[in-house]
């Protein structure tokens, strides 16, 4: 039997909750063999990010490259790049390696509101990147930054998917977590027609981590073989259970519980 193989392009994490560390938790929970090139070395725990230093973009490419041409990629999935420079590396290696499914998460600030992204670099990854996704995973402040325009409503949410589809990936999914409510809905836009996924919102602060979770969710299931639409719910439910089952760690916002599924007795101080 031939294992499924993820690559995550992303910045790492210290404190092990989301970033690139969250990605590799989660494709080996979802029986995918995981592999990583680090974009950026981040100093940040449970209450924020306190420095950051970014990997030089042509080491980001080769990390990419030397990977593809050994092991092989199934899935790959995007994360934090902080600068024009790095996402120019990324979107240079899948065209030139021919990479397929494709999940962009455009990470732009931390779980603690620290930005992750220069604003001015916006464009490149609206121009360079989005264009070559299977499907793009903004949260609801970031596609206000994509579209620049205010999202209160779910039909803003669904204009704005509009409007990110027009900048060239296959499919969008607006993440909703960031609406007021009980049920929350993530809206999936493929060009064609919506479609909606509601969950009950986890009376929880410990989410620390949920958006890298659910794009390397998705690229992990499609790593293995499903169609994008299939992909999609099984990484919310599975990211809800780890919401259900997040752990309590730290003084902020403590993690999800990647594991859940094989260890959900585990209970945090």
């Amino acid at each position: 039997m031939k294992i499924p193989r993820a690559l995550t392009i992303a910045g790492s994490d210290s404190g092990g909750g989301a970033g690139l560390q969250a990605d590799l938790k989660t494709f080996t929970a979802l029986g995918v063999y995981g592999m990583s090139a680090v974009t950026s070395i981040t100093v940040q725990n449970t209450v924020g990010v306190f420095g950051v230093v970014d990997v030089p973009p042509e080491v980001v490419y080769n990390q990419i490259k030397v990977v593809v041409e050994d092991i092989g990629v199934d899935a790959v999935k995007t994360g934090m790049l902080s600068h024009a420079g790095i996402i120019e590396a990324v979107a240079r290696a899948v065209r030139d390696f021919k990479l397929e499914n494709l999940v962009v998460d455009p990470v732009m600030r931390a779980k603690s509101g620290d930005p992750l992204l220069k604003s001015s670099d916006e464009v490149a990854l609206k121009g360079l990147l989005i264009p070559l996704a299977t499907v793009v995973t903004p949260n609801i402040p970031e596609a206000c930054a994509l579209v620049g325009k205010d999202i209160k409503t779910l039909e803003d949410m669904e204009r704005a998917c509009k409007e990110i589809y027009s900048m060239g990936p296959s499919a969008v999914l607006l993440k909703g977590g960031h609406m007021e409510g009980d049920i929350l809905v993530d809206v999936f836009y493929d060009g064609t027609s919506f479609e909606y996924l509601s969950y009950k919102r986890v009376p929880t602060k410990n989410t620390h981590g949920t958006g890298c979770t659910l794009a390397s969710a998705i690229a992990g299931y499609l790593a293995k073989g499903f169609d994008l639409k299939e992909a999609v719910r099984k990484a919310r439910e599975y990211v809800q259970g780890a919401i259900e089952h997040s752990l309590s760690l730290g003084k902020g916002h403590g993690p999800l519980n990647h594991m859940w599924q094989f260890y959900p007795e585990i209970q945090t101080p």
